[in-house]
């Protein structure tokens, strides 16, 4: 019978993005730009969509909890990550570590439904515009925010649980630059396989539900906007759902490419590459997509730029 080092394990060291020293410095500084521009562009974002009374819309409602996501995964990771690059070892506390992954696991599922939301508001502006304050009232818009952020923290929280409630085996090393439900399997002592049943199944209704919303809703506004006769239309139709669209694509691109590539393939190297990219990179896209491309909220920026220095 196979015997275990069972050593209770109280925290563990994340190995990081890269063990090169020559790497340290550059990555560092690359990392801690992205991430300040990612918690600057979130955090403006959110206090904008309060406080300026011409982005009081639905639209700019998903909007702000879009934010409030990006903000979630990306701080519960990038902090954590950028010690890896100045600390000789980094360690992580055991609770601080199951603190990460739910925290993680909660903001990166809301993102998905979040952004079904925001498709279905986009499909109801554009098909249905007369009805557009009556279908999406407050009311349903938090019950449309509110719903996945219960479902979700059910989620994260279960996940975690089981998996920290397992015995690990002494070894104590994440092969990773923080806390996710994959490298922690490996050194779990128990059997994983109803977990990774468990994991699977959960991440696949996540992926395929929310995105099913964001495909059919999107299907329904490209077919109405080939019924529009004025080429006008049709570009203002196009333009209201631009950057969503480019949000949507870029994410879901993101998750699919990691989730759906053969096992053969399949690295914790290129989870690294993902993870960088949909922890770190998008969080910093989004606000800046939405800004670049939306008159409205340039046009609230500057108000707020007047409001301060006038």
């Amino acid at each position: 019978m196979e015997k275990y080092n069972l050593t209770v394990v109280t925290e563990f060291i994340l190995v990081g993005i890269t063990d090169r020293p020559e790497l340290q410095a550059p990555l560092f500084g690359l990392f801690l730009v992205i991430y300040l521009i990612s918690l600057l562009g979130n955090t403006g974002m959110i206090i904008l969509t309060i406080v300026d009374s011409q982005l009081q819309t639905p639209m700019y409602f998903f909007l702000r909890h879009l934010a409030i996501t990006d903000l979630g995964y990306s701080t519960a990771v990038g902090p954590k990550m950028l010690v890896n690059f100045i600390a000789d070892e980094n360690r992580i506390p055991f609770f601080l570590c199951a603190a990460q992954l739910a925290f993680f696991l909660l903001f990166i599922a809301c993102e998905l439904f979040i952004l079904s939301a925001m498709s279905y508001d986009r499909y109801v502006a554009i098909c249905n515009p007369l009805l557009y304050s009556v279908i999406m009232s407050q009311r349903i818009c938090w019950i449309l925010v509110a719903i996945p952020y219960l479902y979700c923290t059910f989620v994260a929280l279960l996940v975690t649980i089981k998996i920290f409630r397992l015995s690990f085996c002494g070894y104590n090393v994440i092969s990773h630059f923080y806390c996710d439900s994959i490298p922690l399997l490996s050194l779990l002592c128990s059997k994983t396989h109803d977990i990774e049943e468990m994991n699977l199944i959960l991440s696949a209704f996540n992926l395929i539900s929310s995105l099913l919303v964001v495909l059919v809703s999107y299907l329904l506004i490209l077919t109405a906007i080939l019924r529009m006769n004025s080429a006008e239309s049709r570009r203002k139709a196009f333009s209201t759902c631009g950057s969503h669209l480019t949000v949507v694509v870029v994410f879901y691109g993101t998750l699919i490419f990691m989730y759906v590539q053969p096992k053969s393939s399949h690295s914790f190297d290129t989870d690294k590459v993902a993870s960088i990219f949909y922890t770190l990179v998008i969080p910093m896209m989004n606000p800046l997509i939405y800004s670049l491309r939306n008159k409205d909220v340039k046009s609230a920026f500057r108000r707020a730029l007047e409001d301060c220095f006038l």
